[in-house]
C-alpha cells in the first residue's frame, strides 16, 4: 500500500489546445473539475498537468469568446495521456468586445497587414470596430462608424452618396473591401456601403506600402481601412430587424446562417437589406438593395476554403448643399432653408458595386501556414444632376448659374494574394513569426462625361424652380470620347517578426514593387518600380503593456513622369514616417489603450502650372515639402462587466514647408487639428430592468481650411495669396436606449441631440454639405 500511494498521484496529462481553424491558442484556461488545479496554454497551444489522480478525471478549457469544453479521462488504467482539444466559437454577441473577440486576430485583418498577429502585436496603429458597436450605435455608413477612431473625418460626402474619408491630414484615404479596392480614383472618393453586412470596419494608421503596393492614392501615406463583410459561423440561427426613422426611412434587414451537413464542414450565409427614405431636404430621397452570401467549407481540421459576395444597388439625389455668399477668403456659408433644394427634382445617382471573394487557408503543420485569396470588384456609376452652382461675373455672390450635368463610370479591380506564414519557430532564444507573400493586382476603369447644359440662373435669397424644363429634358446630352485607364502591378515581400525573450520584439519588412499603366491621354505604357522597408523595435517591460516604435516609407509613382519646363521629370514622391507609442491591455483584455505619436515628412510634391489665363499647361514643377505630426489617444472595451468605455482623442500639425508654390506654415485642405470622440454604453443585467441599456457618445471635429493657401495658381480654384476661411468646428451629441428580452430586441437610436450644425465638405467651390440635423430611428429585432 505505501509503496503504491504515489502512484496514485503521479499521471501525467499533455495536451493541445486548437481554435476551429487549427491554430494554436495561447492563454487558454484548463482545469481538473475533481481538484480545481489547472494549468493555461502556452505560446503553442500547449499544457501539461502533472500530479493527477489516477481516477477518470473531467477537463474543463474555457477561452473568451469560446464555448467550453469538456473531455473525460479514465487514468487508472494508463499513466501519461496527450490530447488534443479544438474549441468551437460562441457567437452569442455578447461574448464580442466592442473592439472585436479578446486574444483573438480580428477576422481577415490578415487581408491588409498579412501576418497573424492581434493588433496589439503589430507595430502600426490598428483599430477594429465590432460589429456589436456598430449595432449599439445604429451605425449605417462607414463614417458613422469611423468617428469611433481617433483623427478620422469625413473629407466629403459629394452630395451625399460616396464616403471620402480623411486621416492625418490626409484626404482620400483608401477603402478597402475584404481586402480589395473597390473605386481605384486616387482621391479615392467613390466608396458606398451598407452596414447590414459588415462584421468589422479595420483602420491601419500610417504607411501600409509594405502590404498594399506604392501609394499612388492621395491619402495612402495616411492609412488603409478595411471594410469586412460576415461569413459563416457554422451556427444555426438568424435575425430579422426592422428600422424606422426620421424622413420616412423605413429599413427590413435579416441575417441567417445554417451549417448545411451533419459532419459540419459546410456552412452558409445570407445577409440582405432594403432601405428607402428621404431627407431633412426637399426633393431628396434614395432607395438600395443590400445582398451579401457567403459559403465555408472545411474538408478537414487543417483546411478551410471561404467564398463570399456582396452586391449593393442604390439610387439616390445627391445635394448639391448650399454656397459661399463671399470671397474663399470670408467665411459667409448661407444656411439654407429645408425647403431649399438647389438642384433639380431629376437628379439621381445610380450605383451598382458588386465584390467577391475566394480565400483558402492550410495548415501545413504546426509551425507553417499557406493562404491564398482572390479579391474582385466592379463599380458602375450614372451621374446625372446640376452641375457646380458657378457665380456670375458681374453679379453678387447670391446669384448662380445652374446646368445640367452628366457622366458615367466603370471601374473593376482585382487581388490576388499568396502568403506563407510561419509562426512561433526558434533559433536559440529567439522565436520567429513571419511572411513571405506575393500579390498581383489589376485595375481597369472607364468613363464618360457628357456635355453639360445651360439651364438658369437663380437667386439663392429668393424662391426658384427645381422643375427641370421640358426644353432641356428633350435635349440629348452628348457624350464625350470614353477614357479609359489601366494598370497592372505586382509586389513581392517579406516581414519577420522576432521574439527575443518575452520583453523584445524586432520587426523588419521589405517589398519590392512593380507597376505599369496607360490611358487613354498617354501613349504607350508608364512603368515605375519601388522598395519600401518597415523597420521597427516593440519592448515589453511588464504583460500586456507594449511600447513601440517604427519607420517605414511610401512611395507615390503617379507623378514621377510629369514633365518639367526643362524636359526633365518630376520623379517619384517620397513619405517617410517615423511612430512612436504605447499599447496596452488591460482587465483580462477587456480594455485597450494606445498612445501614438507620428512624424511624417512628404518630399517631391509637384503642382500644374497655369499660363496667363489660368489654363492648365501640360508642365508642372516642384512644391516643397509636407510636414505632419501630432498624437492619437485611444482608450476602448469594458472597464465593468456592464459598463463600455470608448474616448478618443487626435491632434495634427499640418504644414508646408520650403514651397514655391504653397504659404510656408499653411496647412491642406480640410485638415483639423483636433478631433475627439466619446461613447459610453451602460446595461442592466440585475433586477427588474434587466436587459436595458443606455448609451451616449460625443464626436468633436475642430476647425479646418476650406481651400489650399498658395502663392501662385498651384491648383484649381484657388485664388493666389487669399488665405482661406477656416470651416468651424461643430460638437454632435448622439444617445441610444435598448432593451432585450428573451429573442426579441429593440433599440431607439436619437443623433445629433442638440441640432449642431456643422458643414462636412468644401471642395473647392463644388460641394458643401451639412451634417444631418436632429433625426431620430427606432429599430425591433427578432433573434431565432
Amino acid at each position: 500500500m505505501i509503496s503504491s500511494m504515489p502512484l496514485m498521484f503521479s499521471q501525467i496529462i499533455k495536451g493541445t489546445v486548437l481554435d476551429e481553424l487549427g491554430k494554436p491558442m495561447a492563454g487558454a484556461n484548463i482545469v481538473i473539475t475533481e481538484t480545481g488545479k489547472g494549468a493555461a496554454t502556452g505560446n503553442q497551444g500547449r499544457f501539461i498537468l502533472e500530479n493527477v489522480p489516477a481516477q477518470v478525471v473531467t477537463i474543463e478549457v474555457s477561452y473568451v469568446g469560446y464555448k467550453k469544453e469538456h473531455r473525460s479521462i479514465d487514468l487508472t488504467k494508463r499513466n501519461n495521456v496527450r490530447i488534443e482539444i479544438r474549441m468551437t466559437p460562441d457567437n452569442n454577441l455578447e461574448t464580442v468586445e466592442i473592439f472585436g473577440e479578446r486574444y483573438k486576430q480580428p477576422e481577415k485583418l490578415d487581408a491588409i497587414t498579412r501576418l497573424p498577429l492581434r493588433p496589439s502585436e503589430q507595430i502600426q496603429s490598428i483599430s477594429v470596430i465590432s460589429e456589436r458597436l456598430i449595432e449599439e450605435q445604429g451605425a449605417l455608413t462607414i463614417t458613422d462608424a469611423v468617428r469611433n477612431v481617433p483623427g478620422i473625418t469625413l473629407f466629403g460626402s459629394y452630395g451625399g452618396v460616396r464616403e471620402s474619408l480623411s486621416t492625418r491630414g490626409y484626404r482620400g484615404v483608401p477603402i478597402l473591401k475584404n481586402g480589395v479596392r473597390v473605386d481605384s480614383d486616387f482621391r479615392t472618393g467613390s466608396l458606398a456601403s451598407d452596414m447590414q453586412g459588415v462584421e468589422s470596419i479595420q483602420v491601419i494608421k500610417g504607411s501600409a506600402a509594405v502590404t498594399q503596393g506604392v501609394g499612388n492614392d492621395l491619402g495612402s501615406p495616411g492609412g488603409v481601412i478595411n471594410v469586412v463583410t460576415k461569413t459563416p459561423k457554422f451556427v444555426n440561427e438568424g435575425e430579422v430587424s426592422l428600422r424606422v426613422g426620421s424622413w420616412g426611412q423605413v429599413r427590413p434587414t435579416f441575417d441567417i446562417q445554417n451549417v448545411l451537413n451533419k459532419s459540419k464542414t459546410v456552412a452558409f450565409r445570407l445577409n440582405g437589406a432594403y432601405e428607402r427614405a428621404d431627407s431633412y431636404r426637399v426633393h431628396m430621397g434614395k432607395s438600395k438593395v443590400y445582398i451579401n452570401p457567403s459559403l465555408e467549407f472545411r474538408p478537414d481540421d487543417k483546411t478551410t476554403i471561404t467564398l463570399e459576395m456582396d452586391y449593393l444597388s442604390e439610387n439616390a439625389t445627391p445635394d448639391r448643399g448650399t454656397v459661399n455668399l463671399a470671397p474663399d477668403s470670408v467665411y459667409a456659408l448661407y444656411e439654407l432653408p429645408y425647403d431649399k433644394f438647389l438642384g433639380f427634382d431629376t437628379d439621381n445617382v445610380s450605383t451598382q458595386i458588386l465584390t467577391y471573394a475566394g480565400r483558402i487557408t492550410r495548415q501545413l503543420n504546426s509551425k507553417l501556414s499557406l493562404r491564398a485569396a482572390y479579391f474582385a470588384s466592379r463599380r458602375d456609376v450614372d451621374n446625372t444632376g446640376v452641375g457646380a452652382l458657378r457665380t456670375v461675373r458681374g453679379q453678387d455672390y447670391n446669384i448662380r448659374a445652374r446646368s445640367l450635368a452628366r457622366s458615367t463610370n466603370e471601374d473593376n479591380n482585382s487581388t490576388f494574394q499568396l502568403d506563407l506564414v510561419g509562426k512561433d519557430l526558434y533559433t536559440g532564444i529567439v522565436k520567429h513569426t513571419f511572411q513571405v507573400g506575393f500579390d498581383y493586382t489589376t485595375v481597369n476603369t472607364s468613363s464618360i462625361s457628357y456635355n453639360a447644359i445651360a439651364v438658369d440662373t437663380i437667386d439663392i435669397y429668393n424662391t426658384f424652380t427645381n422643375i427641370l424644363p421640358d426644353s432641356i429634358k428633350n435635349l440629348s446630352m452628348v457624350s464625350g470620347d470614353p477614357v479609359t485607364a489601366s494598370s497592372s502591378s505586382y509586389g513581392i515581400m517579406i516581414q519577420e517578426v522576432m521574439s527575443i525573450t518575452d520583453y523584445v520584439k524586432v520587426i523588419l519588412g521589405l517589398r519590392y514593387s512593380f507597376i505599369s499603366s496607360s490611358s487613354g491621354t498617354s501613349t504607350g505604357l508608364t512603368t515605375g518600380d519601388a522598395w519600401n522597408p518597415i523597420f521597427g523595435l516593440m519592448i515589453s517591460p511588464i504583460k500586456n503593456l507594449n511600447i513601440f516604435g517604427s519607420y517605414t516609407t511610401t512611395t507615390n509613382l503617379r507623378s514621377a513622369s510629369n514633365m518639367r519646363p526643362d524636359g526633365s521629370f518630376i520623379g517619384p514622391s517620397i513619405t517617410t514616417q517615423w511612430e512612436a507609442g504605447i499599447k496596452s491591455d488591460w482587465l483580462e483584455n477587456r480594455l485597450r489603450f494606445n498612445f501614438t505619436y507620428f512624424y511624417i515628412v512628404n518630399r517631391n510634391l509637384s503642382y500644374t502650372i497655369y499660363d496667363d489665363n489660368g489654363v492648365a499647361t501640360p508642365y508642372y514643377d516642384l512644391a516643397g515639402d509636407l510636414y505632419r505630426d501630432g498624437v492619437e489617444v485611444e482608450l476602448s472595451g469594458r472597464i465593468l462587466k456592464n459598463l463600455q468605455l470608448i474616448l478618443g482623442y487626435a491632434y495634427l500639425n499640418a504644414h508646408y514647408e520650403n514651397s514655391p508654390a504653397y504659404m510656408d506654415g499653411s496647412a491642406p485642405m480640410n485638415a483639423p487639428k483636433h478631433t475627439a470622440n466619446g461613447w459610453i454604453h451602460y446595461k442592466l443585467d440585475k433586477t427588474v430592468l434587466k436587459g436595458l441599456s443606455v448609451g451616449i457618445g460625443v464626436y468633436y471635429v475642430g476647425e479646418r481650411p476650406v481651400n489650399e493657401y498658395t502663392k501662385i495658381t498651384a491648383a484649381h480654384d484657388t485664388q493666389p495669396g487669399v488665405e482661406p476661411f477656416n470651416m468651424p468646428a461643430y460638437t454632435t451629441v448622439n444617445a441610444q436606449i435598448g432593451y432585450t428580452y428573451k429573442n426579441w430586441g429593440a433599440n431607439i437610436y436619437f443623433n445629433n441631440i442638440f441640432n449642431a450644425l456643422g458643414y462636412n465638405s468644401y471642395y473647392r467651390g463644388g460641394y458643401i454639405n451639412q451634417i444631418d440635423p436632429r433625426n431620430f430611428a427606432g429599430v425591433i429585432t427578432y433573434r431565432f
